[in-house]
């Protein structure tokens, strides 16, 4: 049986399961507070940027490959970037990297809106800007996700990252029919000065927390030294790497995200209006399974509730590949999103608990690495294969293939079978 094997985090106190707490109890600590605010902000400027620029290269190019290549240009920048932010993040001062990373991230998004106002905006320059934001924006998520439990009591730790998770889903909700009712009012032009507006706090909140942002146990030696610790740490422990592989097996074949317009059109047939509901009951979707994972914190086998979560969202996804009407489509890729949400939480919480503090930017990084790595190459995917075979196939085809994924990693890892905690 595998237990947990997390060290002492810089709020002390005694090492109690999370049973007796009630679900919004990380919310009673002024710094979870901040933290909660910047990481809300943060995703309504993540998908701010991510259904702009789909958008705005859609309309321009009319084609689904072309889309699809935002996960190339995503993926060739993601990766130098997570690796590095996670060893900066077991560096410097979490809570200014944070804060830098997202200014940058403003400023660019601010470009983007007045080379649209003044009609100068291009393809390659949506690209560029695609790929510089990609990196800015998981840069920050290491040091991000590593000041939680700087922030929250250990036996509070499931409950604020699943409150995270859940108000992370609620602005992923926000920000669909933010870009849904700016793009059909006022055109993409102001859409992009908008999600240049929703970056600004999360730039400024990280440093109104008082608390300690540089880790106590510095990590020492050359940045290429420190992730090669961390790759190590990663794969020599007992069950992130069958977390990891069962995210990238699920997500590689069936990401559909980042290219809703192809989605949107090709089994819906609709337009930004269409994009934005389909976002928004994703995300409804997931607040509904991150809530859900709060009330499965006694749930012991955590493992298992991983393996359950997979298995229904292979299941859904077939449902979805095979509806035609809009209010269906939105049923169930909320019900997608709310199977993922349930192992979203349990991934992050289980690298959060089984990891010491000088460790916890790196293997954060791995976390994310692999999961931007498998949306990425899952956008391609899709992409190239909705132009080849269609979006209902293409979709059927990433339902099958990630069942028999989920039933590969449940054979084979049996530590992550018999994952407990508490």
């Amino acid at each position: 049986m595998i237990t947990n094997q997390g060290s002492t985090d810089q709020v002390e106190i005694e090492d109690e399961g999370p049973q007796s707490l009630r679900p919004w109890a990380a919310f009673t600590f002024r710094d979870y507070r901040y933290l909660w605010a910047t990481g809300l902000a943060t995703v309504v400027s993540r998908w701010m940027r991510i259904l702009v620029t789909a958008q705005w290269l859609f309309e321009e190019t009319d084609s689904a490959a072309l889309l699809g290549f935002i996960g190339g240009v995503q993926l060739v920048v993601q990766i130098p970037a997570l690796l590095w932010g996670g060893a900066l993040a077991d560096y410097m001062n979490r809570k200014h990297l944070v804060a830098v990373a997202h200014t940058v991230t403003f400023v660019v998004l601010l470009a983007l809106g007045l080379l649209a106002a003044a009609d100068l905006l291009t393809v390659w320059q949506v690209y560029v800007a695609i790929g510089i934001t990609a990196a800015t924006q998981v840069i920050s998520q290491p040091a991000a996700a590593a000041l939680t439990p700087a922030v929250v009591p250990r036996r509070h730790l499931m409950l604020a990252i699943t409150g995270e998770t859940a108000t992370m889903n609620a602005g992923s909700i926000l920000a669909p029919l933010l870009f849904a009712g700016v793009a059909e009012w006022f055109g993409l032009t102001a859409a992009f000065f908008v999600a240049a507006g929703t970056t600004a706090p999360a730039a400024l909140l990280p440093l109104f927390i008082h608390a300690r942002g540089q880790v106590e146990q510095r990590a020492e030696g050359s940045t290429v030294r420190r992730v090669w610790e961390g790759f190590l740490f990663v794969i020599r422990h007992p069950i992130l790497p069958g977390l990891f592989l069962l995210d990238i097996g699920i997500t590689v074949v069936s990401f559909y995200r980042e290219i809703l317009p192809v989605i949107a059109k090709g089994l819906f047939k609709g337009g930004a209006g269409a994009v934005g509901v389909l976002g928004s009951a994703n995300s409804a979707g997931a607040v509904a399974g991150s809530f859900g994972a709060l009330f499965f914190a006694g749930y012991r086998s955590k493992g298992m509730l991983v393996i359950y979560a997979s298995l229904a969202y292979a299941v859904v996804l077939l449902v979805f590949s095979n509806v035609t009407v809009l209010w269906a489509g939105a049923i169930t890729i909320a019900l997608l999103g709310l199977a993922d949400a349930v192992t979203v939480a349990v991934r992050q919480t289980t690298v959060q608990l089984t990891t010491p503090d000088h460790m916890r930017g790196r293997a954060t990084a791995f976390l994310v690495l692999a999961a931007v790595t498998a949306n990425n190459v899952g956008t391609l995917w899709v992409g190239l294969w909705s132009e080849w075979i269609g979006e209902a196939a293409t979709m059927t085809l990433g339902a099958f293939l990630a069942f028999g994924a989920t039933l590969l990693i449940w054979r084979m890892w049996r530590p992550l079978r018999e994952y407990r905690y508490p």
